[in-house]
């Protein structure tokens, strides 16, 4: 049997989870590169995935705390819309993806890790990016650093 050692994930492990709702919590502390917040909209905000399928993996998500899109505003669901669109757009001239998932999991059992706050994944795909490390040991290759990413990024939502 081959290992694959990830030392750097046992700080996770053994650490303390939060409690509460980071979707909520981030976005009131002033920590914006710590917390990969890429933009702070009217109604709501840009933030990368901290456990990403693929590099540039972001969502886009409400300041209100709901579980569902029926529960938001028009007002809101219109903000939402047009950072996703702005974030499509940074993602498409900083990595030149051949293609994005876009999606909401609504729900533990459509697999949603934070199902409490409703919240947008972007996913940036390219032809062959799913290799035999996911499809035999279930683990993802990210070939960037997630800060040099954020770095990347950013500049596109000044």
């Amino acid at each position: 049997m081959n290992r694959l050692w990830a030392p750097w994930r046992i700080d996770y492990i053994r650490g303390e989870k939060p409690l509460g709702c980071i979707l909520c919590d981030k976005p009131k502390e002033d920590r914006d590169a710590d917390n990969l917040i890429l933009h702070r909209g009217e109604h709501g905000f840009v933030m990368m995935n901290l456990y990403p399928y693929n590099s540039g993996h972001l969502m886009i998500c409400p300041y209100e705390h709901v579980n569902t899109p029926e529960d938001l505003s028009d007002v809101v669901t219109n903000n939402l819309m047009q950072l996703l669109k702005q974030s499509l757009a940074a993602l498409r001239k900083c990595f030149q993806p051949e293609g994005h998932n876009v999606g909401l999991n609504l729900g533990k059992a459509a697999g949603a890790g934070i199902d409490d706050h409703v919240h947008f994944h972007i996913v940036p795909r390219w032809v062959g990016d799913t290799n035999f490390m996911t499809v035999v040991s279930d683990h993802r290759v990210i070939p960037e650093d997630i800060h040099e990413t954020y770095c990347l990024l950013l500049p596109q939502f000044r």
